[in-house]
């Protein structure tokens, strides 16, 4: 996949994952994009620890651990930002 794929699916990802966990986050937009990428990664490296698999392209389950991954490294983000 392209990157410019992986980076709308990032922003998509992580603009669910701020509808899930609503609050005043610095860094707009580029954040937001952080955040789902990588939370992507950390969500497909639970998967398939898990037993459960990975982000493994544009499909609901892949979606769905991406969405897990960010709203985990969004609870980390603000935990860390807060202090």
């Amino acid at each position: 996949m392209g990157i410019i794929a992986w980076i709308i699916f990032g922003l998509i990802a992580g603009a669910i994952a701020k509808l899930i966990m609503p609050g005043d986050d610095p860094g707009g937009i580029i954040v937001t994009i952080i955040i789902g990428i990588v939370g992507a990664v950390i969500g497909g490296f639970i998967g398939g620890v898990l037993g459960f698999g990975g982000v493994t392209g544009f499909n609901i389950g892949s979606f769905i651990i991406a969405i897990l991954g960010a709203v985990i490294l969004l609870a980390l983000y603000r935990m860390v930002a807060r202090r």
